[in-house]
């Protein structure tokens, strides 16, 4: 009787007012340790040594790579230039333009990091998580950000059989 009940409300619902919830990509974990294996390969290419983080769409960290003999300093900066990403849902060189073109009100925004580096991981158009790198130049740390991402793609894609 009680299942008959809900199955009623449930078909009635849309009549009331009462909308459907979207669905919410999520980053796994088997996807954010991918993303960070291939910045973390192109880094050593590179032979730079940078601090690697992956988080998710709430800027909480989900994988940190800290490679040897990187400074201790570039973790926390690594960290905001992700969640910076994620946040604010672009990447964190946005930001650090911003600045270098007179908008200093950058600065006092809640959260931000304006240091590039930080890019966005997204999936059917919805941030999903993000990636930071932290250690070399602003260039090279966006460039290998930009590897991590794009085997983001390719581990979302494989997961879901695209």
């Amino acid at each position: 009787m009680i299942r008959g009940l809900i199955l009623i409300a449930l078909a009635l619902a849309p009549a009331f007012g009462f909308a459907e919830l979207p669905t919410k990509r999520v980053l796994t974990l088997g996807v954010a340790k991918a993303v960070a294996e291939a910045a973390e390969v192109d880094a050593h290419r590179r032979g730079a040594g940078v601090v690697i983080v992956v988080v998710d769409d709430g800027g909480h960290v989900l994988v940190l790579h800290r490679l040897d003999d990187t400074q201790v300093a570039s973790v926390e900066v690594g960290i905001g230039k992700a969640r910076t990403a994620a946040i604010f849902r672009r990447p964190s060189k946005v930001f650090e333009d911003q600045i270098r073109e007179g908008r200093a009100a950058a600065l006092a925004l809640p959260g931000a990091t304006p240091l590039q580096g930080g890019l966005p991981l997204v999936h059917d158009g919805h941030v999903i998580g993000a990636i930071g790198v932290s250690g070399n130049t602003p260039q090279e740390d966006e460039d290998i950000a930009r590897a991590g991402a794009a085997a983001a793609e390719r581990a979302i894609r494989a997961a879901s059989g695209r």
